[in-house]
């Protein structure tokens, strides 16, 4: 890891922060990601943002599956408050930061992560088609291709449960998480704070 790089609740709010994640993507054990990242923008879905190359890349053994990515990944938004392009625990909104939070709780080195999206494409809605879900379940088998390291998945949403029978089929521990949105906060807050010991 790299130290001099901010890695905090939020730190990618900052463009100098989000500049010096993006000259770690052409690291080797991100190439293959950003290739597999490239070729789903090409489906032209919608925003297809970078993997976080703070976490474990290709040497990452977990895999934590979030459900749809958010405006805050979008880095071409152009919006007052503009998305970092990474699908990251340290960007600018409350899921990222809670994320951030719980793994810490948790004692999980992030350098043995992966988070990606069951649905890898923002398409300016929260709302998840189940088309887009088909399609991205479809595409999450290319990246479990690439990750021959990985030791388990876990599921993080119930929209990301929909990964399950692919997961088991190749033999991988499946475990699920609530989501760390603030609307789970706010409606099961005992499922919430729960979270770090799921």
């Amino acid at each position: 890891m790299n130290d001099y790089l901010p890695t905090h609740p939020r730190a990618l709010r900052e463009l100098s922060a989000i500049e010096a994640r993006r000259a770690l993507l052409d690291r080797e054990q991100m190439r293959p990601l950003q290739a597999l990242a490239r070729e789903l923008r090409a489906e032209d879905r919608g925003k297809v943002p970078n993997f976080d190359p703070l976490d474990g890349g290709m040497q990452a053994s977990v895999l934590f599956l979030m459900e749809k990515p958010g405006p805050m990944t979008d880095g071409s938004a152009t919006t007052r408050r503009k998305g970092s392009g990474f699908i990251s625990r340290d960007n600018d909104d409350p899921a990222a930061e809670a994320v951030f939070r719980f793994m810490e709780t948790a004692g999980i080195d992030r350098r043995l992560t992966l988070i990606w999206n069951i649905v890898p494409w923002w398409n300016g809605t929260r709302t998840t088609k189940p088309e887009e879900l088909v399609a991205g379940r479809d595409r999450l088998v290319r990246l479990l291709d690439l990750l021959a390291n990985f030791r388990a998945v876990v599921a993080v949403g119930g929209r990301a449960e929909r990964a399950r029978g692919l997961i088991e089929a190749r033999t991988l521990p499946f475990l699920s998480s609530p989501h760390p949105s603030p609307i789970n906060r706010a409606a099961r807050p005992d499922l919430w704070w729960a979270i770090p010991a799921r």
